[in-house]
């Protein structure tokens, strides 16, 4: 992932339904104040639904934790799903387009993956887990000097 300033995290609840069009709001609502543009926010509120529902569904519950992010010029959000639930036994196999555990089509946390700039998942099972993903609304920052 991309090294940047955070500036402020806000930590929002995954427990019921009610909780999930509550984070849609607010992620979109920081998106808008970053600059993000209406495509770019529709694409990250539609990755965020899939995995707080992800979060809720299959973990059980947990939360996110929303870090505005702040390099240079470029604004960026990074959220971090985390929960305590039985985790993904096969991070590979999950990944994959039409892999389903419930009812869904299959295309969650690939799809996530594809309207964001960074994705990264980290999950064992029985120990629950955590899928972080960014996005810049302009564009990637530039690595520092001291970054490379």
């Amino acid at each position: 992932m991309q090294t940047s300033h955070d500036t402020r995290t806000i930590r929002l609840p995954i427990g019921s339904d009610a909780d999930l069009a509550w984070v849609r709001q607010q992620v979109r609502q920081v998106a808008a104040e970053l600059g993000f543009g209406l495509v770019q926010q529709t694409k990250l509120v539609t990755a965020v639904s899939e995995l707080a529902r992800n979060t809720l569904i299959h973990g059980g519950g947990g939360q996110v934790e929303m870090t505005m992010l702040h390099q240079g010029s470029a604004q960026g959000l990074r959220l971090a799903f985390t929960d305590a639930g039985p985790g993904i036994r096969d991070i590979e196999l999950a990944m994959t387009d039409g892999y389903t555990t419930g009812n869904g089509l299959g295309m969650g946390l690939s799809g996530a993956k594809r309207l964001v700039q960074e994705f990264s998942v980290d999950s064992r099972p029985g120990h629950g887990t955590t899928i972080t993903v960014a996005a810049w609304a302009t564009g990637l920052p530039h690595p520092r000097a001291e970054d490379r």
